[in-house]
């Protein structure tokens, strides 16, 4: 069986992701796929990992959970949702790193479903916007309790997910940045659930709709219908085109409160960031989707 797990990362329009997959839900099912609700099985994935830490799992563990997840009934794919798989947002950022605890969570992970094949889809964002949030989220009682010794500039995604990689070296990985995630949205849906891009799918434009003008929607669609045959490439070059025009400023800026940041030490994290992902996607068994 293929298990997708989608692991956020938190803040990275992760449910409305998982509303969209839900949408699609009967469309999938009829071809061997299930989005199972969160109440299936959050909590008792969660406890099972938990308690991880302390004994291995029975042998019944993996039965246990499919029951949960499946109703007992049967499928080719799964896809799992949870943004806190890895962390929740108090504790996503420690000892200088992002998601100390994934490695861990997926050698778990991966032991229970060792007959499985489990692939990690996962978007990223850039450490300049991120951060702050998650230094909100955290409770650190000061910035230099939070960052523990690390510059902001140094921090890169690509130190966790080499070692998720290395934990799980039979798991592969898909990222993209949330900040390509408008261009790309239908793709990562369609990716998670095995179909090809030509297939049609429920709520391909829901988060375009979400941080474009009404009016801008309105030319958009109106232009698909006036060009009903295009490729995906071509397809993504006129939602850029489009959201250069007609993007809500209150929905894609972004204001930043992080203590003693300048817009030099944003530039220059950006500018890492961008490196970080050219790094991640030379990773061995890591794929990055691109618009």
């Amino acid at each position: 069986m293929k298990m997708i797990l989608h692991a956020g990362v938190h803040f990275t329009e992760e449910d409305r992701m998982f509303k969209c997959l839900l949408r699609n839900a009967e469309d999938f099912a009829a071809r061997g796929t299930t989005v199972p609700g969160h109440g299936k099985y959050r909590g008792l994935l969660r406890d099972t990992l938990n308690a991880m830490a302390k004994a291995p799992p029975s042998e019944m563990a993996r039965d246990v959970l499919l029951d949960a997840i499946l109703d007992e009934g049967e499928a080719e794919r799964i896809i799992l949702s949870d943004a806190n798989f890895f962390r929740t947002p108090k504790t996503a950022f420690e000892q200088g790193m992002f998601y100390p605890a994934a490695a861990v969570r997926m050698m778990h992970m991966a032991q229970i479903f060792a007959q499985d094949d489990v692939e990690i889809f996962m978007a990223i964002r850039n450490p300049a916007t991120l951060l702050p949030i998650l230094y909100s989220k955290s409770g650190a009682e000061s910035p230099a309790a939070f960052w523990g010794g690390r510059d902001p500039r140094d921090i890169v995604w690509s130190d966790m997910i080499k070692l998720v990689r290395d934990s799980v070296p039979d798991v592969p990985i898909t990222v993209w940045c949330n900040e390509d995630t408008p261009l790309i949205w239908a793709h990562i849906i369609r990716q998670m659930a095995g179909l090809p891009d030509s297939q049609k799918i429920i709520g391909g434009f829901d988060l375009l709709s979400s941080i474009m003008s009404a009016e801008g929607m309105k030319r958009f669609r109106a232009y698909l219908k006036d060009h009903p045959v295009m490729t995906e490439h071509q397809k993504r070059r006129a939602i850029a085109a489009f959201l250069d025009k007609y993007a809500l400023d209150t929905e894609v800026e972004e204001e930043l409160d992080m203590p003693g940041w300048t817009d030099e030490v944003v530039d220059e994290m950006t500018e890492v960031y961008d490196e970080d992902v050219t790094t991640i996607a030379a990773i061995p068994g890591v794929r990055v989707l691109m618009p």
